[in-house]
Formats: C-alpha cells, sequence, structure tokens
C-alpha cells in the first residue's frame, strides 16, 4: 500500500520549517483549537458537518520532524467508515540540504484503497504544496 506523500523544498532553515510546521492554525486552518508545538500536545481540526480530527504529538525531533498521531476523526461526506483517518499519522520530515531545506509528508495509512482517498489527496495537496509552502516562503496565513 502506497501512503500519501508530499514533498516542498524551501529556502529556508531546518529549524525554520520546524517551527512553520508547528504553526498549524495559520497554514492547515483557522477551525483549530488545542497546542502543537511539543510532545503529547493535542489539538483538533473541526469544520462542521464535514471535517473533525484529533491530532496528538508523539515524535519531535527540533529542525527534524515532527509525529501526530490521528487519536479520533470523523470525515461527515464518508458512506462507509467515516473514522478512516483514526490511527493515522501524518509525519514531516526535514532534511537540511546546502542552502534549502526539503520537507517530506506522509500521511502514513491514507492509502487509496481507503474511500476518503481520492478527496483527501486533493486536499492535502492544496494544504501541503499550497499554504504551509506560502506560510514558509511568504508567510501567507490562511
Amino acid at each position: 500500500m502506497t501512503n500519501y506523500s508530499a514533498t516542498i523544498e524551501v529556502a529556508k532553515s531546518a529549524q525554520d520549517v520546524f517551527n512553520y510546521i508547528n504553526d498549524v492554525s495559520k497554514w492547515w486552518s483557522k477551525d483549530f483549537e488545542g497546542s502543537s508545538s511539543k510532545l503529547n500536545d493535542e489539538f483538533v481540526i473541526c469544520h462542521p458537518g464535514a471535517h473533525y480530527s484529533k491530532q496528538k504529538l508523539i515524535e519531535v525531533i527540533p529542525g527534524k520532524k515532527v509525529v501526530w498521531l490521528v487519536t479520533d476523526s470523523e470525515l461527515d461526506w464518508l458512506e462507509k467508515d467515516k473514522h478512516e483517518w483514526t490511527n493515522t499519522r501524518m509525519i514531516f520530515e526535514i532534511t537540511a540540504n546546502e542552502d534549502k531545506t526539503v520537507l517530506h509528508f506522509t500521511h502514513e495509512g491514507l492509502v487509496p484503497e481507503k474511500e476518503c482517498y481520492a478527496r483527501c489527496e486533493q486536499g492535502w495537496n492544496m494544504v501541503i504544496k499550497d499554504r504551509l509552502f506560502n506560510f514558509i516562503t511568504d508567510e501567507k496565513v490562511i
């Protein structure tokens, strides 16, 4: 099975990229509640009638890696299993490369066999490749 992944490259330091990732409400969703900066922090993204997910930071290595475990979820638009994201992991791996930094994002468990995959792939492409990229490079907040 192939997990969803996306890679972006930016002219920022690895530590800067790490800091931008942790400022979730400025690039993923303003419908954010909780904390997202240190190990064991938890936060919720909720778009009533469409999307609810609760994430817990289970691995935090400054300037290198952040891993969120989805501890609860409900994707209201799904017909079969509205909790497809529950127990999946969102992994941000940061690699310094001379004067640039590469950010590789993987949503582990989000695979083509899931009902939500096509729509979530489109959503993550927008969130990671556009919103997060623009936030890191130009500090454009959603």
